[in-house]
C-alpha cells in the first residue's frame, strides 16, 4: 500500500514538473504589450508581397537570355521564397495564437512546437543574411574577377549555392536539440526563441546566431562597397568604352538595398543579443519583441526591393551624366562605316560608333 501511494505521488509530481521550455515564461501569459493586429497585418502584407515578387521573377527568368542575371535572379528568388515560408510558418503559429489563446503547456506538453517555432525563427532568420551574403560574394566574383572563371555560375550550381545555405542555417537551427542551448516561450506567449541568458550552452548558441549573422552583413558591406567602386569607375571612368552594363548596376543596386535594409532590421537585435549575453545582463523581453518585430520588417521588403528596382525603372536614373560623356567619347566617326563593338565586323549605312555592350 505504501509502495503505491508513494508510485502514485511520484506520478503525480512528473506530471506537474514544468518542461524545459516554459521554465522561464509559463503560459498563460498576462500582458498588456501587445496587438493581434499587428501580426495579421503584417503576415498578410508580407505573404502578398513575397507572393507577388515570386510571380514577377518567375516571368522575368523565362525572358533572361543572361547566364550571370539568370543566376542572380535564382538567389533572389530563393530568397523571396524563404522570406515568403518564414511568414507563412511562423505568422499563422502567432495569428493562431492571437485568435484562439490556445494554452501552449497543455496543445504542447513536451516542447515539441515550441521548439519546431523556435527552429523555424532561427532557419528564417539566417536564410535571407547567409544568401545575402552568398549573393555579395557572387556579384563580387562577377565584377572584379570576369575572367577568373571560364563561364559565369550555371543556374544548377545557383540553385545547388542556395540550398547549401539552407543546409547550413538549418544545422545551426537544431543545435538546440543536440543539447547546445534551448528554445523558450517568449513573451507575450506567442512565440518560441532562443533562450538569451549567460549559461555557457545558451550564451554559446546565441553567440553563434548573432555572430553568424553579424559576419554575413559584414561581407556582404564589404564585398558590395568594392563591387560598386570598381562599376562606377568601369561606367563613369575613361575605361567605359571598354565595357558598360546596365543589368550589372541594377543588380547591385538591388544587393545594395537588400543589404542596407537587412543591417537596419537585424543589426539591433543581433548586437542586443551579443551584448547581453556576454555581459550576463537580463535580457528584457519586450526590447527582444521589438527587435524581432523589426527583424520581421526585412521579410516584407525584401520582396519590394526587387519589384520597384528593375532594369525599366533604373534605366532613367543609370543615365547619369558622367556615364553620358562616357558614352559620347566611345563613339568613333568614320565616314560611311561603323564597328561594332564586340563583333569586330563593319556595319555600312552609320557614321558612329554603336554604344552596344558586352
Amino acid at each position: 500500500m505504501a509502495s503505491s501511494l508513494f508510485s502514485t505521488d511520484k506520478t503525480v509530481a512528473a506530471s506537474n514538473e514544468t518542461p524545459l521550455c516554459y521554465s522561464i515564461n509559463s503560459p498563460p501569459i498576462k500582458h498588456n504589450h501587445t496587438s493581434p493586429y499587428y501580426s495579421a497585418v503584417f503576415s498578410g502584407l508580407g505573404l502578398s508581397s513575397n507572393l507577388f515578387a515570386l510571380v514577377v521573377l518567375a516571368k522575368t527568368f523565362q525572358h533572361t537570355k543572361s547566364r550571370s542575371r539568370s543566376s542572380f535572379l535564382l538567389f533572389l528568388g530563393g530568397l523571396v521564397f524563404t522570406d515568403f515560408m518564414g511568414l507563412l510558418v511562423t505568422g499563422s503559429i502567432v495569428v493562431s495564437f492571437h485568435i484562439t489563446h490556445f494554452n501552449w503547456r497543455k496543445l504542447d506538453p513536451h516542447c515539441h512546437f515550441c521548439n519546431f517555432m523556435g527552429m523555424s525563427m532561427v532557419f528564417y532568420g539566417l536564410c535571407p543574411l547567409l544568401l545575402a551574403a552568398t549573393m555579395a560574394v557572387e556579384r563580387f566574383i562577377g565584377i572584379n574577377r570576369p575572367f577568373s572563371r571560364s563561364t559565369t555560375m550555371s543556374n544548377s550550381r545557383a540553385c545547388s549555392t542556395v540550398a547549401m545555405v539552407w543546409v547550413t542555417a538549418g544545422c545551426i537551427s537544431l543545435l538546440p536539440l543536440t543539447g547546445l542551448g534551448n528554445y523558450h516561450l517568449q513573451i507575450p506567449g506567442s512565440w518560441c526563441f532562443l533562450n538569451i541568458s549567460s549559461n555557457p550552452l545558451d550564451m554559446t548558441f546565441s553567440l553563434i546566431f548573432s555572430l553568424v549573422g553579424l559576419l554575413s552583413l559584414a561581407v556582404s558591406f564589404l564585398l558590395n562597397t568594392v563591387s560598386v567602386i570598381t562599376l562606377l569607375r568601369v561606367c563613369c571612368g575613361q575605361d567605359s568604352s571598354q565595357r558598360r552594363r546596365d543589368y550589372e548596376v541594377e543588380m547591385m543596386v538591388q544587393l545594395i538595398l537588400i543589404m542596407v535594409i537587412a543591417s537596419i532590421c537585424w543589426c539591433p537585435l543581433l548586437m542586443y543579443i551579443s551584448k547581453t549575453v556576454v555581459s550576463s545582463v537580463a535580457a528584457d523581453p519586450y526590447y527582444v519583441l521589438f527587435c524581432i518585430r523589426l527583424a520581421t520588417c526585412n521579410q516584407i521588403c525584401d520582396p519590394w526591393i526587387y519589384i520597384l528596382c528593375q532594369e525599366s525603372r533604373l534605366r532613367c536614373l543609370l543615365r547619369r551624366p558622367c556615364c553620358r560623356a562616357a558614352s559620347w567619347r566611345s563613339r568613333i566617326y568614320f565616314s560611311g562605316f561603323v564597328l561594332r563593338r564586340g563583333t569586330r565586323s563593319w556595319i555600312p549605312g552609320s557614321t558612329y560608333y554603336s554604344d552596344v555592350p558586352y
